[in-house]
Protein backbone atom coordinates (compact mmCIF):
# COMPACT_ATOMS: atom_id res chain seq x y z
CA UNK A 1 0.00 0.00 0.00
CA UNK A 2 1.19 3.37 -1.04
CA UNK A 3 1.27 5.74 1.73
CA UNK A 4 2.21 9.31 1.84
CA UNK A 5 5.74 9.84 1.97
CA UNK A 6 7.21 6.69 1.05
CA UNK A 7 8.83 7.84 -1.84
CA UNK A 8 6.43 7.25 -4.57
CA UNK A 9 4.88 10.37 -4.49
CA UNK A 10 7.61 12.40 -7.34
CA UNK A 11 5.89 9.38 -9.71
CA UNK A 12 2.69 11.27 -9.51
CA UNK A 13 1.88 13.93 -12.09
CA UNK A 14 -0.10 16.39 -9.45
CA UNK A 15 3.64 16.05 -7.42
CA UNK A 16 5.75 16.95 -10.57
CA UNK A 17 2.48 19.88 -11.56
CA UNK A 18 3.39 20.89 -8.07
CA UNK A 19 7.17 20.84 -8.62
CA UNK A 20 6.71 23.10 -11.89
CA UNK A 21 4.59 25.69 -10.28
CA UNK A 22 6.85 26.08 -7.50
CA UNK A 23 10.10 26.25 -9.70
CA UNK A 24 8.64 29.50 -11.40
CA UNK A 25 8.25 31.12 -7.46
CA UNK A 26 11.88 30.13 -6.48
CA UNK A 27 13.69 31.06 -9.62
CA UNK A 28 14.00 27.39 -11.09
CA UNK A 29 14.14 27.60 -14.62
CA UNK A 30 16.48 24.85 -14.62
CA UNK A 31 13.37 22.33 -13.06
CA UNK A 32 10.40 23.87 -15.40
CA UNK A 33 12.51 23.35 -18.38
CA UNK A 34 12.88 19.61 -17.65
CA UNK A 35 9.34 19.11 -16.91
CA UNK A 36 8.51 20.92 -20.14
CA UNK A 37 9.06 17.16 -21.83
CA UNK A 38 6.58 15.64 -18.83
CA UNK A 39 4.47 12.86 -19.72
CA UNK A 40 1.34 14.44 -18.51
CA UNK A 41 0.09 17.56 -19.71
CA UNK A 42 -0.85 19.40 -16.72
CA UNK A 43 2.56 19.46 -16.41
CA UNK A 44 4.12 20.50 -19.25
CA UNK A 45 1.44 23.71 -19.17
CA UNK A 46 2.21 24.03 -15.27
CA UNK A 47 6.36 24.27 -16.80
CA UNK A 48 5.51 26.92 -19.49
CA UNK A 49 3.76 29.03 -16.77
CA UNK A 50 6.74 28.58 -15.14
CA UNK A 51 9.05 29.50 -17.37
CA UNK A 52 7.16 32.71 -18.18
CA UNK A 53 6.90 33.84 -14.75
CA UNK A 54 10.52 33.99 -14.76
CA UNK A 55 10.93 35.41 -17.81
CA UNK A 56 13.04 33.22 -19.58
CA UNK A 57 10.65 31.13 -21.71
CA UNK A 58 12.02 31.91 -25.31
CA UNK A 59 10.17 32.21 -28.57
CA UNK A 60 11.57 28.93 -30.12
CA UNK A 61 10.69 26.98 -27.06
CA UNK A 62 7.06 28.53 -27.35
CA UNK A 63 6.41 27.82 -31.29
CA UNK A 64 8.08 24.36 -30.52
CA UNK A 65 5.10 24.08 -27.84
CA UNK A 66 2.81 24.16 -30.42
CA UNK A 67 3.04 21.17 -31.63
CA UNK A 68 2.01 19.37 -28.41
CA UNK A 69 -0.68 16.73 -28.67
CA UNK A 70 -2.43 18.20 -26.15
CA UNK A 71 -5.48 21.14 -26.26
CA UNK A 72 -4.25 22.24 -22.46
CA UNK A 73 -0.78 22.96 -23.84
CA UNK A 74 -2.25 24.52 -26.14
CA UNK A 75 -4.38 26.56 -24.64
CA UNK A 76 -1.58 27.21 -21.71
CA UNK A 77 0.90 28.90 -24.84
CA UNK A 78 -2.25 31.06 -25.80
CA UNK A 79 -2.34 32.17 -21.83
CA UNK A 80 0.60 33.25 -21.55
CA UNK A 81 0.95 35.01 -25.17
CA UNK A 82 -2.14 37.23 -23.49
CA UNK A 83 0.12 38.11 -20.12
CA UNK A 84 3.16 38.31 -22.34
CA UNK A 85 4.85 41.65 -23.25
CA UNK A 86 5.44 41.15 -26.69
CA UNK A 87 6.64 44.47 -28.13
CA UNK A 88 9.87 43.72 -28.12
CA UNK A 89 9.59 40.45 -29.92
CA UNK A 90 8.93 39.61 -33.04
CA UNK A 91 5.46 40.60 -34.05
CA UNK A 92 5.37 38.26 -37.11
CA UNK A 93 6.20 35.17 -35.28
CA UNK A 94 3.80 36.15 -32.44
CA UNK A 95 1.53 37.16 -35.11
CA UNK A 96 1.72 33.37 -36.90
CA UNK A 97 1.37 31.50 -33.20
CA UNK A 98 -1.74 33.38 -32.34
CA UNK A 99 -3.10 32.82 -35.71
CA UNK A 100 -2.57 28.98 -35.67
CA UNK A 101 -3.86 28.84 -32.32
CA UNK A 102 -7.06 30.78 -33.34
CA UNK A 103 -7.86 27.62 -36.12
CA UNK A 104 -6.60 25.43 -33.84
CA UNK A 105 -9.40 22.48 -33.70
CA UNK A 106 -10.12 22.21 -30.77
CA UNK A 107 -12.55 25.18 -29.50
CA UNK A 108 -11.08 25.54 -25.96
CA UNK A 109 -8.12 26.65 -27.82
CA UNK A 110 -9.67 28.66 -30.35
CA UNK A 111 -11.47 30.83 -27.84
CA UNK A 112 -8.59 31.29 -25.46
CA UNK A 113 -6.13 32.35 -28.51
CA UNK A 114 -9.05 35.23 -29.40
CA UNK A 115 -8.93 36.58 -26.15
CA UNK A 116 -5.48 36.51 -26.19
CA UNK A 117 -5.25 38.19 -29.91
CA UNK A 118 -7.58 41.06 -28.38
CA UNK A 119 -4.68 41.87 -25.52
CA UNK A 120 -2.24 41.92 -28.02
CA UNK A 121 -0.34 45.27 -29.34
CA UNK A 122 0.58 43.89 -32.58
CA UNK A 123 -1.62 42.52 -34.78
CA UNK A 124 -0.48 40.59 -38.50
CA UNK A 125 -3.33 40.42 -41.34
CA UNK A 126 -3.19 36.58 -41.20
CA UNK A 127 -4.59 36.88 -37.50
CA UNK A 128 -6.85 39.30 -38.26
CA UNK A 129 -7.60 37.46 -40.91
CA UNK A 130 -7.98 33.86 -38.76
CA UNK A 131 -10.58 36.56 -36.27
CA UNK A 132 -12.68 37.59 -38.94
CA UNK A 133 -13.26 33.62 -40.13
CA UNK A 134 -13.66 32.60 -36.65
CA UNK A 135 -16.06 35.21 -35.84
CA UNK A 136 -18.36 34.65 -38.72
CA UNK A 137 -18.14 30.65 -39.33
CA UNK A 138 -17.07 28.97 -36.48
CA UNK A 139 -18.98 26.44 -35.15
CA UNK A 140 -18.98 27.02 -31.15
CA UNK A 141 -20.67 30.01 -30.08
CA UNK A 142 -18.20 31.22 -27.85
CA UNK A 143 -15.61 31.34 -30.25
CA UNK A 144 -17.56 33.19 -32.29
CA UNK A 145 -18.29 35.42 -29.33
CA UNK A 146 -14.72 35.48 -28.16
CA UNK A 147 -13.55 36.61 -31.84
CA UNK A 148 -15.70 39.44 -32.15
CA UNK A 149 -14.49 40.74 -28.73
CA UNK A 150 -11.07 40.69 -29.56
CA UNK A 151 -11.53 42.45 -33.48
CA UNK A 152 -13.43 44.81 -31.13
CA UNK A 153 -10.76 45.14 -28.74
CA UNK A 154 -7.75 45.66 -31.89
CA UNK A 155 -10.40 48.65 -33.52
CA UNK A 156 -8.74 47.68 -36.85
CA UNK A 157 -11.33 48.25 -40.03
CA UNK A 158 -10.26 45.38 -41.29
CA UNK A 159 -12.50 43.07 -38.72
CA UNK A 160 -15.32 45.57 -39.04
CA UNK A 161 -17.65 43.43 -42.17
CA UNK A 162 -17.36 40.39 -39.28
CA UNK A 163 -18.42 42.51 -36.17
CA UNK A 164 -21.36 44.00 -38.51
CA UNK A 165 -22.62 40.34 -39.38
CA UNK A 166 -22.23 39.43 -35.36
CA UNK A 167 -25.24 42.03 -35.18
CA UNK A 168 -27.65 40.24 -36.85
CA UNK A 169 -26.39 36.49 -35.40
CA UNK A 170 -27.65 35.36 -32.30
CA UNK A 171 -28.52 36.78 -28.87
CA UNK A 172 -25.78 36.53 -27.21
CA UNK A 173 -23.06 37.39 -30.40
CA UNK A 174 -25.47 40.42 -31.04
CA UNK A 175 -24.89 41.77 -28.09
CA UNK A 176 -20.73 41.36 -28.15
CA UNK A 177 -21.22 42.81 -31.89
CA UNK A 178 -22.65 45.90 -30.59
CA UNK A 179 -20.32 46.53 -27.95
CA UNK A 180 -17.52 45.77 -29.80
CA UNK A 181 -18.47 48.42 -32.77
CA UNK A 182 -17.17 51.04 -29.99
CA UNK A 183 -13.94 51.82 -31.60
CA UNK A 184 -15.94 52.38 -35.30
CA UNK A 185 -17.73 55.21 -37.11
CA UNK A 186 -19.22 55.56 -40.32
CA UNK A 187 -22.71 55.29 -41.95
CA UNK A 188 -22.46 50.93 -41.84
CA UNK A 189 -21.66 51.39 -37.97
CA UNK A 190 -24.46 54.23 -37.27
CA UNK A 191 -27.27 51.56 -39.46
CA UNK A 192 -26.26 49.05 -37.46
CA UNK A 193 -26.64 50.48 -33.62
CA UNK A 194 -30.03 52.39 -35.52
CA UNK A 195 -31.40 48.56 -35.53
CA UNK A 196 -30.04 47.10 -32.29
CA UNK A 197 -31.92 49.92 -30.57
CA UNK A 198 -35.16 48.07 -31.63
CA UNK A 199 -33.42 44.88 -31.01
CA UNK A 200 -36.19 42.41 -29.04
CA UNK A 201 -33.42 41.50 -26.57
CA UNK A 202 -32.96 43.75 -23.50
CA UNK A 203 -29.21 43.83 -23.96
CA UNK A 204 -28.66 44.73 -27.33
CA UNK A 205 -30.82 47.72 -27.04
CA UNK A 206 -29.26 48.97 -24.19
CA UNK A 207 -25.53 48.30 -25.34
CA UNK A 208 -26.49 50.10 -28.49
CA UNK A 209 -28.07 52.79 -26.30
CA UNK A 210 -24.77 53.18 -24.40
CA UNK A 211 -22.81 53.49 -27.45
CA UNK A 212 -24.93 56.19 -28.73
CA UNK A 213 -24.56 58.50 -25.69
CA UNK A 214 -21.47 58.47 -25.71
Amino acid sequence: MMTIGDGTDHQRPSFRREKAVRAGHIGDDATARTLCDDPDPRVRAAALGALSRLHSLTLSELIGAMSDTSPLVRARIAEILALLDTSDRAPDEIGRVLTQLVEDPDSTVAETAAWAAGEQANHTPQLLDALSAAATGHPDPLCREAAIAALGAIGDRAGLAAILAGTTATPAIRRRAVIALAPFDGPEVDSALTRALTDRDWQVRQAAEDLRGR
